[in-house]
């Protein structure tokens, strides 16, 4: 089992609570308008397509690619010093276009996360029974 990392613990809200228990559970949850059918991420209280307050968390597949990255060589933010360089990315989720979650790249050198590559989530612990949705590459990427 890995080591839990030393970050920063996140604040969740009531807003976003249910995208953290979530993840102690092992699934990726998304916020979805229950009357358009759309996902948020960031949550949200008003739905932005249809103007609906009918907001409910959903299971996704934890799919998706690459939209964006960065890699972080600064060591000097609090809890992350112990692991530059590493890749910063955004991933599309395949359940929408649009659909954004920012994350990290788990388990491969930061110059491999390339725009496109497919990925699926990964949870990881974290100190106060957080558990941190990531991203490593896609299985049949390793294959």
């Amino acid at each position: 089992m890995r080591a839990k990392p030393t970050r920063p613990i996140p604040v969740p809200t009531p807003l976003t609570q249910p995208f953290w228990d979530a993840a102690r559970n092992g699934q990726l949850a998304i916020q979805r308008c229950q009357d358009c059918r759309t996902y948020f991420h960031p949550p949200t209280s008003v739905c932005m397509q249809c103007y609906s307050s009918r907001l409910a968390f959903e299971p996704v597949s934890g799919k998706g690619a690459i939209h964006a990255r960065t890699i972080m060589h600064d060591g000097r933010i609090q809890g992350f010093g112990e692991s530059v360089p590493f890749a910063v990315i955004v991933v599309e989720l395949a359940e929408q276009r649009g659909l954004y979650l920012l994350s990290n790249l788990l388990d491969v050198p930061p110059e491999e996360a390339r725009i496109g590559l497919p990925v699926e989530v990964d949870f990881e612990p974290m100190d106060g029974g957080f558990v941190l949705p990531q991203f490593r590459l896609s299985a049949t990427m390793k294959a």
